[in-house]
């Protein structure tokens, strides 16, 4: 059956080759086709059921029914689910010799710059590129340099650093439906997928299921479904408790069984980490005790525990631990369930921690004023609909970001007032009394530039309810002039937030250097947020800089920078993102209702 994933993943380079070929008028609106290709990919991409199954049941029709496919897309989406091919899509790789593929989201390589390089030296793909760039053939090109040369070669060795590893927002959609499907089966008492996921890392390297059943038989016919499930491209091997298989994505995918009352035991071992697991066995031994992935044996080899998690943890004097925090950084002490002169917020930490449903708004949300898809309205009204949140920020891009069309100081007031008319008419019209109190609230996500001024005026960002403000540009800075501009940005009196702070994209850029010790502690002397970026690409703040600003009493949000309703849903990365960092509910503001927020700023 065909994933969501390969299609989303196709569109998007259909969306890329367009752009390459955009200069050669070889596609007339080239500009409209690569914004639809792209839209389309996103919503393939965070379906919650998989396209084959809604082809199966509804044909075409059933695909013109997903948001942003119309039938000029539609029907190459049936195409690729009843052939595996797009014949448009070979038709434009042929005119472009280039192995997309590998260039796909190499940051800062993008269509035109592979145009360029593609034109004058021929590469073709990332070794054509990384020989060039060794051999100095890159600095003689128009519009290149020799500096330019050196990030090439670097932004190429930190792409290959992060790869083999997939974000996790790329593979979540897949993994949850499978899990599902593993809990469906007859015989199948309990199905949970383990390892790194579970525990909500940035990235993931393989994908692992456990499961329970009620017989011998029952598991035999557990690991006959897994291997021939559809989304299986080859099967690696298999055993009577065990299977191993690659999908059609390219990611490996393991599924142990084990019986019932070793169920608890295994979940805590294959959860892991390693340095976790390895603290929890010291302790058994410490104990007289061994543990190991099918329970917790006594000095006579009897299990006296293994059946649950908590029934593990217990044994060994501690309390359960989320699976967010088991990376042995401290949170086995807290743990410990005898008193060991820890205060008692701190011990409660466990039980604190952000929950998933706690999140009540989103406060970096951006319309089709700027880079955005839809209209304020409609962005609202997924809010408040789909994902029952009780408020929004429209924190569009400003003047001097030209490339996300951004609004200039007149606009930004217009908007606003745009935005209190539609606070009245969605309060009239909600006649299915659906967070009735749901607001919008006007923002903006202010350019930082290059000397730490903004690009908008005090007394226009005054009249605004929240106001976020964002590095964009100049990324090679000295670490003491970029810390300055983020500082500078931090105690200014209009500005609210820091929108993603390290301006980072996983797996493709590090980030501008920041001493991120020293914007905690400005944060923290002038009542400035710090945003966790749910978008699943960043995730910024990193786990160890979100656990700094908790530490140091700094206040977070947790926003999705959505530019499409379907982005809401990657909150749900950046809770497993502060869980991580041990923030507790009270640590994040946009758990608080809107005028409590609102109360809590500058």
């Amino acid at each position: 059956m065909s994933t969501n994933s390969e299609a989303a993943k196709i569109f998007r380079e259909i969306a890329f080759i367009l752009q390459i070929l955009e200069d050669k008028k070889s596609e007339p609106n080239a500009i409209f086709k690569i914004r639809s290709y792209n839209r389309a990919a996103d919503e393939i991409q965070n379906l919650s059921s998989n396209i084959g199954e809604i082809y199966k049941e509804e044909k075409l029709k059933g695909l013109l029914k997903i948001p942003s496919i119309g039938k000029a897309i539609g029907t190459k989406l049936e195409e690729y689910i009843t052939t595996g091919k797009i014949h448009y899509y070979d038709e434009l790789k042929e005119k472009l010799p280039i192995d997309i593929n590998q260039f796909f989201g190499l940051e800062g390589i993008g269509p035109k710059t592979i145009k360029t390089l593609y034109d004058n030296i021929g590469i073709k793909n990332i070794s054509d590129l990384e020989k060039a760039a060794l051999e100095g053939k890159i600095r003689n090109i128009p519009g290149f340099s020799e500096k330019k040369e050196e990030l090439i070669l670097k932004k190429i060795q930190f792409f290959r650093k992060g790869g083999g590893r997939r974000l996790i927002g790329e593979v979540y959609p897949l993994v949850r439906r499978i899990e599902k499907r593993l809990s469906g089966n007859n015989g199948v008492k309990q199905a949970v997928v383990v390892g790194s996921f579970r525990r909500m890392k940035e990235t993931i390297g393989d994908i692992d299921y456990l499961v329970s059943v009620i017989s011998e038989k029952d598991g035999n016919n557990i690991i006959d479904y897994f291997v021939n499930m559809a989304e299986v491209k080859e099967v690696s091997g298999r055993g009577p408790s065990k299977a191993f298989v690659k999908l059609n994505n390219g990611i490996d995918a393991d599924l142990l069984v084990v019986p019932e009352e070793s169920f608890g035991a295994a979940m805590q071992y294959f959860t892991g980490s390693k340095e976790h697991g390895i603290a929890m066995r010291k302790i058994a031994i410490s104990k007289g005790l061994r543990l190991n992935e099918w329970g917790v044996f006594d000095k006579q080899n009897q299990r006296v525990a293994g059946k649950t998690e908590e029934g593990v943890y217990k044994i060994l004097g501690l309390e359960w631990i989320p699976p967010e925090m088991r990376e042995n950084r401290g949170e086995i002490e807290l743990a410990k369930m005898e008193k060991n002169g820890m205060e008692k917020e701190e011990r409660s930490r466990l039980r604190q921690l952000i929950a998933y449903d706690d999140l009540k708004g989103d406060l970096q949300v951006h319309s089709n004023n700027t880079d955005g898809t839809m209209s304020i309205e409609e962005m609202a009204l997924n809010a408040r609909d789909k994902f029952e949140l009780s408020y929004i920020a429209i924190s569009d891009h400003t003047k001097s970001l030209r490339l996300a069309n951004g609004l200039d100081e007149k606009q930004l007031l217009n908007q606003a007032n745009t935005i209190a008319e539609l606070n009245d008419k969605i309060k009239i019209n909600n006649n299915n009394n659906k967070n009735k109190n749901f607001r919008i609230l006007s923002s903006a996500e202010v350019n930082i530039l290059k000397d730490g001024s903004l690009d908008i005026s005090n007394n226009v960002l005054d009249k605004l309810d929240i106001v976020g403000a964002a590095i964009h540009s100049h990324f090679s800075l000295p670490i003491e002039l970029q810390t300055a501009r983020l500082i500078n940005a931090a105690q200014n009196p209009s500005i609210d937030i820091i929108f993603h702070p390290t301006g980072r994209i996983i797996n493709r850029r590090e980030g501008y250097p920041v001493n991120i010790s020293k914007l905690i502690e400005v944060a923290n002397e002038s009542n400035t947020i710090l945003e966790i970026d749910a978008y699943y690409d960043r995730l910024d703040l990193k786990d160890e800089y979100i656990r700094m600003a908790v530490e140091n009493n700094v206040k977070l949000v947790i926003d999705s920078d959505a530019h499409h309703p379907l982005h809401y849903a990657f909150l749900l990365f950046g809770i497993g993102q502060a869980r991580r960092g041990w923030a507790k509910k009270y640590d994040i503001l946009n758990t608080l209702s809107a005028i409590e927020l609102l109360d809590n700023l500058k």
